[in-house]
């Protein structure tokens, strides 16, 4: 099913990028399995759909949570797979830009973000087959939707549920991801910003790590004394290996990643059957389906974190729900007010911490 790729040139020039995203879209390319079988009449019914529900459904989105009501109604992008991994290599390459750290020599840069290429390539040959859509606020000149329509059509007739409706559905939430930026101005500097932090402490870190082995031994130990093998996560290991400071980073990214995850979540459902009849059914059967799949997928999954994405679904979901009930979507649009107004990881565990300190 191929719908037409996202354009081809990737931001270059400054100073490398940690991950060499040119090399990681050739690298997935080669890697990309073909999408389902789909007649082409049917194909092109599928994308013309995908355009005019990703229109509609932000307006629905607008007025369930009462952003971005004077900005423009946007059409989505509609991709296949490679279209999707070029889209996210061009926004990753804008991300990631200048976040090098400057105490490797050139030519060692140029090796680090080759490696890391070819291993991202590997990664997102493995997302394009599972990502339904995508906002993308670094794509483009102003942010790019997009919506990987053989995988919308392949996870649909898994699931066997109707089409029209799942594709509202995925562009529901798609559409929300898309208010967040849009209409929270300060949003896309912050996340920029918080990422850069980020990767620019990965020199020290490195250097660092050697002194902390012992602690981090004790806290490996600890951790998993103190949790079940379906409570560990990826993000537990890579927390071991940090800084406090990058630490404190990641926290702040994986609260921020965790509200909109579950924000989008809870909006997509907020919508109602007046709008997806079949809702309550999809939200059951889609549920089953990220707990799904065989062996090697779920493993493929938990290294790549995408069980911790899955759980960030559903805290990021309780705390949206908790606090909508207690304030209201007014109450609850707070949190765009500013970066201190965001939830702390602690606060999205526990939504009344957050209801108290911002709220009163």
């Amino acid at each position: 099913m191929n719908t037409g790729n996202a354009a081809s040139a990737l931001p270059s020039g400054g100073t490398p990028s940690p991950v060499d995203w040119g090399v990681a879209a050739s690298t997935a390319q080669r890697l990309i399995r073909s999408g389902p079988s789909v007649p082409r009449e049917e194909a092109e019914a599928a994308v013309r759909e995908l355009r005019v529900l990703s229109r509609a459904a932000e307006q629905h989105v607008r007025e369930v949570t009462g952003l971005g009501q004077d900005l423009p109604l946007l059409d989505g992008q509609v991709v296949d797979r490679r279209g999707w991994v070029q889209a996210a290599c061009e926004g990753l390459s804008v991300l990631t830009e200048n976040a090098l750290p400057s105490s490797l020599p050139r030519p060692l840069a140029a090796v680090v973000s080759g490696t890391s290429g070819v291993q991202a390539g590997m990664v997102l040959a493995y997302l394009s087959t599972r990502v339904l859509g995508q906002y993308d606020p670094f794509g483009g000149e102003g942010g790019r939707l997009v919506l990987v329509a053989p995988n919308i059509v392949a996870a649909q007739r898994a699931m066997d549920v109707p089409a029209t409706d799942f594709s509202m559905w995925v562009c529901l939430h798609e559409s929300t991801h898309r208010l967040q930026f849009t209409a929270v101005p300060w949003l896309r500097g912050y996340f920029s910003e918080q990422v850069g932090n980020l990767l620019s402490a990965v020199d020290d870190s490195a250097i660092g790590a050697a002194n902390r082995i012992p602690d981090m031994v004790r806290a490996a130990k600890d951790r998993l004394r103190g949790i079940s093998s379906a409570d560990a996560s990826p993000v537990a290991l890579i927390e071991l290996i940090q800084s406090p400071e990058q630490r404190a980073v990641l926290d702040r990214l994986i609260a921020l990643s965790t509200l909109l995850e579950g924000h989008a979540d809870h909006v997509m459902d907020a919508v109602g059957p007046a709008v997806v009849p079949s809702v309550v059914t999809l939200r059951n059967r889609f549920s089953a389906r990220r707990k799904g799949g065989g062996l090697l997928d779920r493993v493929l999954r938990a290294v790549l974190g995408v069980e911790a994405k899955v759980r960030q679904y559903a805290e990021g979901a309780a705390f949206t729900g908790h606090v909508v009930d207690a304030a209201g979507m007014a109450g609850f649009n707070h949190v765009w007010d500013r970066p201190e107004t965001l939830p702390t990881r602690a606060e999205i565990a526990d939504p009344d911490l957050w209801l108290r300190r911002v709220l009163g």
